[in-house]
């Protein structure tokens, strides 16, 4: 009995030898201790959870070199190797995780439409369900603070910049045409569909340094990484059809996408103020081919779109009108693709190719223009950990452009070959979960102009609570003037603006509130002596300019059941000297005042979505040649109200209908003067009004899938 007794407790205290304590105490950058966090041996069940003073105690009977872990949520997992006889009072300080949701982000001057971003002031099914819009994602845009109303255009004029100062890119790869060509007074709408779409920064200023030839603004386009599955959509329009089908395999998919509009029938029941001898037809193509590698994807997109018509439209000096006519064709190609490298390095890289192509006629003069355009792009980016991140990269844009213009049997030509190279680098650097920079330098050679020009890139962003942040954000941007100048004048100089942000945001519980404030100089801007551009105009770049003002936006999708709606603001006080300018003043395409009200609303009782939006924009500055001021009047102020309508007439089947301006609200974009007084001196003049007040759409969608409830109600 004794024997036994002593082999027990010699065994006992064989095994209570061979324990080994592991203890300390983990705390924050603070020096706070974190209560709850895991500790343990790497590949054992040996480990504790810290108390409320953030320390822990466990024993192990592990022996040697040995991984301890120590983690806990919202902060970056520590790692530890040593002796185990070595793992004894441990004082242990964890970093914050920075790519925690409730880390401050660099938001001035960027607008997200992304369901996989932290911050998104849209999402990608307001884009296509906004009332004003039409279908047409810049619609939906022009309802965020920042934008002027062009109602006669139709293109994105942001911050007191002219539409040619906002760049389109698809899968980080530039888009040389993005709208369509339409007639005088006559919106134009972008050439791609929404269809393929599922992500949109729009950046009204101060945006990254890997962007450049752009004065104002850059709008980015993604495709759909992956369809969540295979279906069919069919669409049947008061305007024509569409046809779509989205195909999966295992690491492939292939989404197409093709549309046709007539306006021919629509005209019959609801003419308008031209007078159509062919009205508009066209047609447009998309595919997204995507194939999945273990560590990338590669994405191929391609659009096609052809339009034409003829017209003729009222002119105030010829009693006939003008005759307008106009066929166009244009290809995009872009292939993209992004993938992991390893040790914390990632790529992105692309090339795009398009093919314009554009034919006018008016009276008697022909136009044919031809464009040829690609970009091609890389960019490599280093995360060394959640606190740091590099990027570079280097592309190359290239323009061929040729214009021939022809009447009464006298025939020239006109052109240019551009080619700009770019390399940018930029840094992300998180210090605490409260501040944030991002820092960037961008380098352009500008061939035509024989430029090289170093742009500088700044934004500042500090959480001022747990809702709130205040960001500033300040760059330089440089942009070459665009076709109509070029081709008379290649080698004029680059124009250059600096923007200055100050943006406050607060986002809790499904609302969001943004107030900002900017200013932007203008700086080598062109300007000519003709009334247009014109082989016998001079060029130079003496002109110059300023925007400043106050943007707010309000979104609340949470107090009414049902209810999703925001309001946007835009205070712009803007003067410019540019073009044929003979002074700085408020440019005829910018409001002083811009105001939005959108609001959407499910009835269940009903099965349908209702939608509401209104549009206010104070009087555009024109100039009244019986007066000697410059730009000194002003038109009325626009006004719209639209309505839209989807009804679910079963899970997959859509009803949808919608009116822009219901109440007809007489708008009217500027006056055109006659080119000779009458016997008083006075000059004459004619009210430009858009070619109809409203427009009425009524569609069929409907959509055959795998699960049979997928529907377009997210495309409408």
């Amino acid at each position: 009995m004794k024997t036994t007794v002593f082999i027990l407790t010699f065994l006992i205290a064989s095994v209570t030898c061979a324990q080994t304590t592991i203890n300390g105490k983990v705390v924050d950058s603070k020096d706070q201790p974190i209560p709850g966090a895991n500790v343990y041996l790497d590949g054992t069940y040996d480990g504790d959870t810290t108390d409320e003073n953030g320390e822990f105690s466990f024993t192990t009977s592990e022996t040697g070199s040995q991984t301890l872990i120590i983690s806990f949520l919202s902060y970056e997992t520590k790692t530890i190797v040593n002796e185990v006889s070595a793992l004894k009072d441990l004082q242990i300080k964890l970093k914050d995780d920075m790519e925690a949701l409730d880390v401050v982000v660099v938001s001035a001057g960027t607008f997200e439409a992304n369901d996989n971003s932290k911050v998104s002031v849209l999402k990608p099914l307001d884009v296509v369900t906004t009332a004003s819009a039409v279908g047409d994602f810049v619609g939906a845009l022009q309802t965020l603070p920042g934008t002027s109303t062009v109602s006669e255009d139709g293109r994105l004029f942001v911050r007191g910049g002219d539409a040619e100062e906002t760049q389109i890119f698809i899968d980080g790869i530039r888009v040389f045409t993005p709208f369509s060509p339409t007639p005088n007074n006559v919106p134009t709408r972008g050439r791609y569909s929404p269809f393929l779409f599922d992500g949109i920064t729009f950046s009204t200023g101060g945006y990254s340094a890997e962007y450049g030839n752009a004065l104002s603004s850059v709008l980015l386009l993604n495709t759909i990484d992956e369809p969540d599955q295979e279906k069919t959509d069919i669409g049947i329009m008061s305007v024509g059809g569409s046809l779509g089908h989205t195909e999966k395999w295992e690491k492939t998919s292939l989404s197409v996408n093709a549309s046709y509009i007539n306006l021919a029938p629509y005209l019959e029941f609801y003419s308008d103020r031209n007078d159509w001898k062919k009205p508009y037809e066209g047609a447009q193509g998309e595919a997204v081919f995507r194939q999945r590698f273990d560590n990338g994807i590669l994405k191929f997109y391609a659009a096609f779109d052809t339009s034409n018509f003829d017209l003729i439209q009222d002119d105030i000096d010829v009693a006939e009108g003008i005759r307008f006519n106009l066929n166009n064709r244009n290809f995009y190609a872009n292939t993209s693709y992004q993938g992991v490298l390893g040790s914390g390095w990632s790529m992105k890289t692309g090339l795009s190719y398009t093919i314009g192509k554009t034919d006018v006629g008016i009276i008697g003069d022909d136009i044919s223009a031809d464009e040829y355009s690609t970009h091609i792009k890389l960019k490599l980016k280093k995360r060394f950990n959640s606190s740091f991140k590099l990027s570079f990269g280097a592309e190359h844009f290239s323009t061929n452009f040729d214009e021939t213009f022809s009447t009464e049997g006298f025939n020239t030509s006109y052109g240019f070959d551009n080619n700009n190279f770019g390399a940018f680098v930029e840094s992300d650097i998180i210090f605490s979960r409260n501040l944030a920079l991002k820092a960037g330098l961008r380098a352009d050679n500008y061939a035509l102009s024989n430029e090289f020009k170093i742009a500088p890139r700044l934004s500042l962003a500090y959480k001022t609570s747990k809702n709130g942040q205040l960001s500033l954000a300040y760059g330089d941007f440089y942009q070459n003037a665009n076709a109509n100048i070029l081709k008379f004048s290649p080698d004029i100089q680059t124009q250059n603006t600096k923007h200055y942000i100050m943006n406050y945001q607060y986002v809790n519980n499904g609302r969001l509130f943004r107030a900002e404030v900017y200013r932007k100089e203008y700086d080598n801007l062109v300007k000519f002596d003709t009334d247009f551009e014109s082989f016998d105009a001079n060029y130079d770049n003496s002109g110059s300019g300023y925007a400043q003002g106050l943007d707010i936006f309000w979104r609340d999708n949470k107090s009414i059941k049902n209810m999703d709606y925001w309001i946007s603001y835009s205070y712009l006080d803007t003067e410019r000297d540019y073009r044929n300018y003979p002074e700085q003043a408020q440019p005829n395409f910018a409001n002083t005042h811009n105001f939005s009200a959108i609001a959407k609303y499910w009835i269940d009782d009903w099965k349908s979505q209702v939608g509401f939006a209104y549009t206010f924009a104070s009087g555009r500055p024109y100039t009244n040649p019986n007066t000697n001021e410059f730009l000194s009047e002003k038109t009325k102020s626009f006004n719209s109200i639209s309505l839209n309508w989807a009804y679910l007439i079963s899970p997959q089947k859509i009803i949808y209908a919608s009116v822009n301006n219901v109440f007809a609200f007489k708008n009217i974009n500027g006056y055109q003067y006659s080119n000779t007084p009458d016997v008083n001196g006075n000059f004459g003049r004619r009210a430009l009004r858009p070619a109809a007040d409203q427009f009425f759409f009524v569609g069929f969608f409907w959509t055959i899938s795998e699960d049979g409830t997928d529907n377009q109600l997210d495309n409408l």
